[in-house]
């Protein structure tokens, strides 16, 4: 049975996260009903991560085993016909070796928040980021956000039915990028580790928004870190503004397949 690797774009407000459920919307769900089209009898497909209700992705990155060999382009270009009209496409596909697995391979997962803060309500953007009223200290965001990177326990920023084997985690990256708009500032927070806590994003977000509205100092994140303590973490971030971009292997699976770019 070929094995192909697929790049997943989705709108995740109307799904409740990327894993299969019983009688509820997922991303899963959907693109496996869009395979079941092309193929009877498709066995599960495993992704490099499970995004949570309302999260989004640009990069996610999935693989199934078929029973027919397929081009990649003409794939690709099935599976997106029978995914419509769900807010799920497929942005690149190649056929790959029975070795590679989408999660298990994985070497880095990256993610990005975007919060947008002003005063009015969000309007087009709303359900894609986190509306946050009043002006934030960007600079003191990205100071704080320096505690965070490198290895550590990240007790304090993973939810409490978290299922991960340890909450140390050696975070790569963790920048704050402030974009000016008509109507307010949108900041993004770009996240890269190996893998990731549950809420691990949303947790650090969150808290360092505490930073940039005053509430706390920028040093109040090594504090927080320091503590290994859930009760120590500000405000869970919503899940709206988050969303799962890229995901890197050893040798990129696309590389000589079908891709947007």
């Amino acid at each position: 049975m070929p094995r192909y690797a697929f790049r997943i774009e989705y709108d995740g407000r109307p799904f409740k996260g990327w894993q299969r459920q019983a009688e509820l919307p997922s991303v899963q769900g959907t693109v496996e009903a869009a395979l079941a089209r092309l193929e009877k009898d498709i066995p599960s497909i495993a992704a490099a991560g499970r995004t949570d209700t309302g999260v989004h992705a640009l990069g996610q990155v999935a693989h199934a085993d078929l029973q027919r060999a397929w081009e990649p382009f003409r794939l690709a270009e099935a599976l997106n016909y029978h995914l419509k009209p769900a807010p799920v496409a497929i942005t690149a596909c190649a056929e790959v070796t029975e070795a590679f697995h989408a999660r298990f391979e994985a070497t880095w997962r990256s993610y990005t928040y975007r919060m947008i803060s002003r005063r009015a309500p969000l309007v087009h953007e709303a359900g894609h980021a986190w509306g946050v009223r009043g002006k934030l200290d960007v600079a003191a965001m990205a100071e704080g956000a320096k505690h965070l990177i490198g290895k550590h326990d990240f007790t304090t920023f993973r939810a409490t039915h978290c299922q991960a084997n340890s909450p140390v985690k050696t975070m790569d990256k963790v920048e704050v990028e402030e974009i000016p708009l008509p109507a307010g500032t949108e900041i993004r927070f770009h996240l890269k580790a190996r893998s990731f806590l549950h809420n691990q994003v949303r947790s650090i977000v969150g808290s360092l928004e505490h930073v940039g509205s005053g509430a706390w100092a920028p040093d109040d994140i090594a504090r927080a870190l320091a503590a290994c303590d859930r009760a120590e973490c500000g405000t869970v971030a919503p899940p709206q503004g988050l969303y799962m971009t890229g995901v890197g292997y050893p040798e990129d699976p696309f590389a000589h397949g079908w891709s947007e770019a």
